[in-house]
């Protein structure tokens, strides 16, 4: 069976709107200010969690803005990042360009419920907060990955919204990246 792996950078105060400042939001680009060291350790998290997933797993905007760059990189991680199978929730995708990737339609829950059912390992979901809301408010996130970022924005879109119940995580690993960043993983506990 899948898990379900939510891996976000974030802002201390919870915001994921634009990291790379690409959208225009007049806060974005915050991942940026934290030096080349910095930026250097955090691509290696990334490298390490994506050569060790089974499948990437996201919304139709975050895919397109990765697939607008991976197929032309060279290296390592794009090497990862090009032959992962991807899966995109989407209604209004057609035809995607990148390869490995498969189009989920229709009820997301189901689809998503059932992609963890037919995969062994982590489908990692990156961006896509809007996924992400729905994936924690339905009770399929098995664990989270935040890396923190030490800014405090704010405004800007939010990791955790408003959800219908409370959602009981517990901290299993801490990390320290480049001296500025925590990297902290939490499993979703579920009472049985």
């Amino acid at each position: 069976m899948g898990k379900i792996i939510i891996s976000e950078n974030v802002t201390l105060d919870g915001v994921v709107q634009d990291p790379a400042g690409a959208e225009g939001f007049r806060h974005g680009g915050w991942v940026g200010r934290i030096g080349d060291r910095g930026r250097d350790e955090a691509a290696r998290v990334l490298l390490d969690e994506a050569l060790g997933a089974e499948a990437l797993l996201q919304g139709r905007r975050t895919y397109e803005f990765l697939a607008a760059r991976w197929p032309s990189r060279t290296g390592e991680l794009a090497d990862g990042m090009n032959s992962i199978p991807k899966y995109v929730v989407s209604s209004t995708l057609n035809d995607p360009a990148w390869n490995s990737t498969t189009v989920l339609r229709g009820d997301v829950v189901s689809e998503v419920s059932k992609l963890k059912q037919d995969l062994n390992g982590e489908i990692v979901v990156a961006g896509s907060f809007q996924l992400v809301h729905m994936l924690l408010e339905h009770d399929l996130v098995d664990e989270l990955r935040l890396m923190i970022y030490p800014v405090v924005l704010g405004t800007g879109r939010r990791m955790f919204g408003e959800a219908s119940d409370k959602k009981p995580l517990r901290l299993i690993n801490t990390q320290t990246v480049a001296g500025d960043l925590a990297y902290l993983t939490y499993e979703a506990v579920r009472e049985v």
